[in-house]
């Protein structure tokens, strides 16, 4: 449902594939008067923030980075503990619901997207913007409750009591998988090169990791030789 352009909204944007076509998709639709960005002390932190800047600034568009050390202090998670081990899953796996909710389980940090979300939504309050825009998928959202269509349905409600401007959240990709989500970024142009969806904070994305190996699966269904430009080392 393509949004009025006298509406304004926040984007959520994390720097990753899904954030990234959401941007996009609602940049032609609505007035985008801010990006945010979370620095939890993630892994990914560094490159998820020069990603998101980047992208802000193809677009002109305001780029905030929100630093909240205290949500590292509740997990102890591989995504923000350096001394626990990423979880690997081989690509068969990637659709076992039992294997990736493990994975799931091994990065997840206490109701982040929750926080993230209510935080953007002060931003519109104070803003006057109409949005918050964030970019979730199907497939995690079966391992990652907080990526589902349910869960923004349910958070809308809230917002309805504790913003007195009754703001929104709006998710774009959410009933997408990995493969449309890129075929949608190709068709509106979305800034595809600029992305990081590794949970590795690398030179380059490690292509092992969860989100690394859902992204290339996708790309190689949609676009061979984007998956080997993202991905040129052979990942067994």
């Amino acid at each position: 449902m393509a949004l009025s352009k006298k509406k304004k909204s926040i984007v959520l944007l994390s720097g990753g594939l899904d954030s990234a076509v959401s941007f996009k998709k609602v940049f032609g639709e609505t007035d985008i008067v801010l990006t945010l960005t979370f620095d939890y002390g993630q892994r990914a932190a560094k490159k998820e923030i020069e990603a998101a800047g980047a992208i802000s600034k193809l677009f002109n568009v305001d780029h905030k980075v929100i630093d909240l050390p205290w949500l590292k202090e509740l997990t102890t998670t591989a995504l923000v503990e350096l001394s626990e081990s990423m979880p690997r899953l081989d690509r068969s796996e990637l659709d076992d619901l039992s294997k990736a909710g493990q994975s799931a389980e091994n990065v997840w940090v206490p109701n982040r997207n929750g926080v993230f979300i209510n935080i953007a939504a002060a931003f519109c309050e104070a803003l006057e913007a109409d949005h918050v825009v964030t970019g979730f998928n199907a497939e995690e959202a079966a391992t990652f409750p907080d990526n589902s269509k349910a869960f923004v349905e349910a958070v809308n409600g809230s917002l309805s009591y504790s913003t007195l401007t009754k703001a929104s959240v709006i998710a774009p990709t959410a009933e997408l998988n990995k493969r449309e989500i890129i075929k949608l970024a190709l068709e509106i142009g979305a800034p595809l090169d600029l992305v990081w969806s590794c949970y590795e904070g690398d030179e380059r994305m490690c292509g092992q990791c969860e989100s690394c190996l859902r992204l290339r699966r996708g790309l190689e269904s949609e676009n061979k030789n984007l998956a080997d430009k993202f991905f040129p080392e052979k990942i067994k």
